[in-house]
């Protein structure tokens, strides 16, 4: 079970630094957070793939880098494209037990590049998606995406015209294809985080990691605010943490000890500053409505809560 103010035993997570000090990620950059932990989870012989996201400049300009792993850059477009070669070529020179990651934004998952995700899903291609999911274009502009939230404010739906459209379903879409291994995440539970991608490591096919990665510059809050922020998401069940193998057995992987109204949660972020109490009121019956499909599955399947 776990809590707002839950402690971590940190004698659990590897020692082991596969990314360098000197990013030049904004500060209290989930997404720089979640790589360090994504790594940790991972391990060597890995390689990243990376399209256009924030991920493209955090690591620093060439020929410096703060990665301790390979690490292409590739179109927007074709990150799953680009990983489901690079492991086809790893195979061809027998060399399968290189991990080939695609690490992208909700831009390039949900929007750009969907297709060819898609497409090696269907495949069942033997490799690792993550998408880390700040909940707009944060690199370009804090544009909106199909991952930003319904109501919110972003530089191209302001607030007199927020959005108006709830974000898209990523989860479901790859349960959808039957791919052998998804898992929802964030770094503000390390434990799960890393766990699910160690796990993820040692299951063949396409394994898809969805990541909550919060943004403190797109979503209007103090950069000491984000641990807190993405722990509250998953204790109102805006960002319910869980797994699902085979697009059939769903564990939800972290219980709280107690529901949180979400107003807590959008209370902290100015992109939310705008929304009524009526508007906070609609959100919280959406959020049940999903959690409850969400629960009935869990329900179904084994609950192996993360103690």
């Amino acid at each position: 079970m776990y809590s707002l103010n839950q402690r971590f035993d940190n004698r659990d997570i590897p020692e082991d630094e596969l990314l360098t000090s000197g990013n030049v990620a904004c500060a209290g950059c989930g997404a720089s957070l979640s790589m360090r932990l994504a790594l940790k989870g991972l391990g060597k012989p890995t390689v990243l793939a990376v399209p256009a996201c924030c991920w493209t400049i955090i690591p620093g300009a060439w020929p410096m880098s703060i990665m301790d792993v390979p690490f292409f850059h590739c179109a927007f477009e074709t990150t799953a494209a680009t990983i489901s070669g690079i492991k086809a070529a790893y195979r061809k020179r027998g060399m399968d037990d290189i991990c080939v990651v695609g690490w992208a934004g909700d831009g390039g998952t949900f929007d750009i590049g969907i297709q060819a995700l898609s497409g090696t899903a269907e495949r069942n291609d033997d490799i690792i998606y993550v998408c880390y999911d700040n909940e707009a274009y944060m690199n370009t502009g804090i544009q909106r995406s199909g991952a930003t939230p319904i109501g919110s404010w972003t530089t191209t739906t302001p607030v007199k015209k927020p959005k108006s459209e709830q974000k898209k379903d990523i989860d479901a879409i790859m349960i959808a294809h039957k791919i052998p291994y998804l898992a929802t995440a964030t770094a503000a539970y390390p434990h799960d985080m890393i766990a699910k991608l160690k796990k993820a490591r040692s299951i063949k096919g396409t394994r898809f990691i969805h990541l909550l990665a919060a943004c403190p510059t797109g979503w209007r809050m103090p950069e000491n605010l984000s641990i807190k922020v993405m722990r509250l998401a998953v204790l109102s069940n805006i960002f319910p943490l869980y797994e699902v193998e085979n697009g059939e057995t769903y564990r939800q992987t972290v219980l709280p000890d107690e529901i949180i109204p979400i107003d807590e949660y959008m209370h902290l972020q100015g992109r939310f500053r705008h929304l009524t109490s009526e508007d906070i009121e609609d959100y919280q019956k959406m959020v049940d409505k999903r959690f409850e499909y969400l629960k009935e599955r869990f329900e179904k399947g084994e609950t192996s809560a993360a103690k």
